[in-house]
């Protein structure tokens, strides 16, 4: 099996030690490490893993790590077809690397096939649970995928993989260029990895959306103004509305001294909170009513740690600096 892994990681731990064992066997595998200060690179060197160690001079991310596990992986074994990309805080389901290396072989055109992303501890915490139905992406032609995910080398190594630039949202405008060059992307009714998203503070939830803001932002202000498919404008400007709407009902309050346009304000927003819980997809059925509703409210509150990213981004960008990585753990 002409295959390669790459893991990234940061400090993961145990995390990491359960991530290499769920890999146990498969080789070439290489680890990248950002700059951990536990014992991630000696527990990648135990487990047979060649260890790189990125550059943490420039400003570090998860682009930068694939791209240069992708680059040690190629250089010592080219001629590799395929490669599997996993974060260190996951753990590969048995069989699945096995089942997407026979379906790419079967699907030419196909360039990048994923699974199903699992939370090993959804019940930890409501946060964990939103990242389980976030995972929980339709079966079959796809737009993007996630970190996790298995590329037709060939066609990584054309489209120069990730952008470095990106602080966030990296795989899906990576695979919005791979479908631009003519190539598809697949997710199979497979389980892939358990992760352990760790989650359980309104902060850290605050966070993970804020960076989501700041991929929505980049990702609009590269392909988004000049590709057919709008890349991530309708994204953006649900942000800058819904983010604004209330301040706009808050003034009017303050302006007219009455609670109308608050009482007005929680009914509109409580309507779209109930828009996005009908429209949740018949496979979040699994889903308990509470997990259901915190997602649609998630949805909604999430627009303003978006707007937040969105407003850094663009500050960013319009000073020349280059966004730096926004951590929730």
């Amino acid at each position: 099996m002409s295959l390669g892994v790459v893991v990234i990681g940061r400090n993961e731990g145990q995390r990491l030690i359960d991530c290499l064992n769920s890999i146990s066997g498969y080789q070439p595998l290489v680890y990248v490490d950002s700059g951990s200060t536990d014992d991630s690179r000696e527990n990648a060197e135990a487990r047979g893993a060649t260890v790189v160690e990125l550059d943490m001079s420039q400003p570090f991310s998860a682009a930068r790590a694939r791209n240069a596990g992708f680059e040690r992986l190629t250089a010592d074994n080219p001629g590799l077809e395929w490669v599997f990309f996993v974060d260190g805080d996951c753990q590969v389901v048995d069989g699945w690397l096995g089942q997407a290396v026979e379906f790419l072989q079967n699907h030419e055109s196909t360039a990048v096939v994923c699974g199903r992303r699992k939370e090993v501890k959804p019940q930890a915490s409501t946060f964990n649970y939103l990242c389980d139905m976030e995972w929980n992406t339709p079966i079959g032609p796809a737009q993007a995928c996630g970190g996790d995910a298995m590329y037709r080398a060939s066609v990584f190594a054309e489209i120069k993989g990730f952008d470095p630039e990106l602080i966030a949202g990296e795989e899906p405008e990576l695979c919005f260029r791979i479908r631009q060059s003519g190539h598809k992307v697949e997710r199979l009714d497979a389980d892939m990895t358990l992760h352990d998203a760790a989650m359980t503070k309104v902060s850290q939830w605050w966070k993970r959306t804020e960076r989501s803001g700041h991929a929505y932002f980049l990702g609009w202000n590269k392909h988004g103004v000049v590709s057919e498919e709008r890349y991530y404008a309708k994204d953006v400007k649900s942000i800058l509305i819904w983010s604004l709407i209330p301040l706009a009902f808050i003034v009017a309050a303050l302006l007219t001294l009455s609670w109308l346009p608050v009482l007005l304000l929680c009914v509109l927003w409580g309507a779209q909170i109930a828009k996005v819980y009908k429209r949740l997809p018949p496979h979040h059925e699994v889903y308990p009513t509470s997990v259901k509703l915190a997602y649609a409210s998630s949805v909604m509150f999430g627009k303003f740690p978006q707007a937040l990213g969105v407003f850094r981004a663009w500050w960013k960008k319009k000073q020349g600096k280059q966004a730096t990585l926004v951590e929730y753990k």
